[in-house]
């Protein structure tokens, strides 16, 4: 009986194992999420311009085909390319047309390297610079998903296309929060062209370089190509709120957002007893603004009492501005009676005062990037961060100490030096 039991047990438990495995599995929620595969998009400069015959001997247009056929040689596997170009197909004199002039090559996605290299190899130099609606399209082609995204801009010009000023592109898609960097490459730039471009990569958080060799070509967009593949952070995009009551709810991270010049902007972040907040923030300018300015990071109270600050100015000769400020929240004495102690709202304010020649847009606003910690808090008195000061007001306080205690030694010889005088 004893053993016919436990045969049909056996047969019920092999039969709810064949069960459960013929099941279709979903994802485990505890499963890691496949990261998805970064993508850049060249966009290339085919403008008449691009004729000139000034680097290495040949044209423009032949150094970049052939730094193009290299860099299509070494893309990364996990790399999805696109190609889109700006000038390559309307030659006339008609400026509405001639700014229209920018379609994708070769579609972002698995890189077909004998397909690209084909298309690339039917370009040749024929009309306006439109570097504005490219890099309107350019991100068009690399919307959607959480994929790193950048974009490489090789040109031999500045825009001809204004007044859309391919710099005011540049912010608007940043404001977007989609984290599309944009890095450039002048082909044999001058003074304007540079300027244009560095102003493009700057306000992105993107890089320029400047171009005179084929190899030089070649060997930089391969880095970039390679730098869209290596892991990075990934910003997390918020909005500040014009106050602490409507500020969002921070957990610690990296987060981005948008100030306007003069602006206070509000976030929120939870404390328990026994950790401490580490925060910092950093305003780039990314345009021209005026010397003397300064940022400024608070932690205060829902009620409004500041808990401690970090300020940081600047007079115009650095493009980012940063600061910071610790926390730390002391242990309760007693453990509270249902064991989990009130967490404390502190309330973060990051506030500018930047400001800008007349002639500047204002919006969008300038890019801020707020890093938010929570840690366990020191756990000595020794560590003087226990008590939410610097080690400066430490240093400080002995320093007025050492004075005080030597003005009175000082003051004491000195009397009786007189006393011994007089005496004598």
């Amino acid at each position: 009986m004893i053993t016919r039991k436990r045969l049909a047990t056996g047969a019920c438990a092999l039969l709810a194992a064949l069960s459960v495995a013929l099941l279709p599995t979903g994802a485990s929620a505890d499963a890691p999420v496949a990261k998805e595969s970064p993508k850049v998009e060249l966009v290339l400069d085919v403008s008449g311009s691009m004729r000139a015959k000034d680097i290495d001997g040949k044209s423009r247009m032949a150094a970049a085909k052939q730094a193009f056929n290299e860099v299509l040689d070494a893309v990364p596997s996990e790399v999805q390319l696109g190609i889109r170009t700006l000038g390559a197909d309307y030659p006339g004199p008609d400026r509405k047309r001639g700014c229209k002039d920018t379609r994708q090559l070769y579609p972002v996605g698995p890189l077909d390297r004998t397909e690209a290299k084909t298309a690339v190899a039917t370009l040749a130099p024929t009309g306006w610079t439109p570097i504005g609606p490219a890099l309107l399209g350019a991100a068009e082609d690399l919307e959607g998903g959480d994929a790193t995204r950048r974009i490489v801009l090789i040109t031999d010009g500045e825009d001809t296309c204004a007044p859309l000023d391919p710099c005011q592109v540049a912010r608007e898609i940043a404001a977007k929060g989609i984290h599309l960097v944009i890095d450039t490459l002048g082909l044999v730039p001058d003074a304007k062209t540079r300027q244009q471009l560095t102003c493009i990569a700057e306000a992105t958080g993107g890089t320029y370089t400047s171009v005179h060799r084929t190899e030089d070509l070649s060997r930089r967009v391969r880095q970039l190509v390679d730098r869209a593949a290596d892991p990075v952070v990934t910003p997390v995009a918020t909005e500040g709120a014009l106050r602490c009551t409507d500020a969002p709810q921070l957990k610690p991270g990296l987060y981005t957002d948008r100030e306007a010049f003069g602006q206070h902007r509000w976030y929120r972040v939870d404390l328990l007893p026994g950790q401490e907040l580490r925060a910092s923030v950093s305003v780039s300018a990314d345009r021209a603004v005026n010397n003397d300015y300064g940022v400024l990071l608070r932690a205060v109270t829902r009620h409004g009492r500041e808990i401690v600050r970090g300020s940081e100015a600047g007079d115009g000769r650095t493009d980012v501005v940063s600061t910071g400020l610790r926390y730390p929240k002391p242990e309760l004495d007693e453990e509270p009676e249902d064991g989990k102690p009130a967490a404390e709202t502190v309330c973060l304010q990051v506030s500018n005062s930047f400001s800008a020649p007349p002639s500047v847009k204002t919006t969008p606003g300038m890019p801020i990037e707020l890093t938010v910690d929570v840690v366990d808090g020191p756990s000595t008195a020794s560590d003087v961060a226990s008590f939410g000061l610097g080690r400066g007001w430490w240093l400080l306080g002995a320093l007025v100490l050492v004075g005080f205690v030597a003005g009175l030694l000082w003051g004491w010889l000195s009397r009786w030096r007189v006393a011994v005088w007089r005496t004598h």
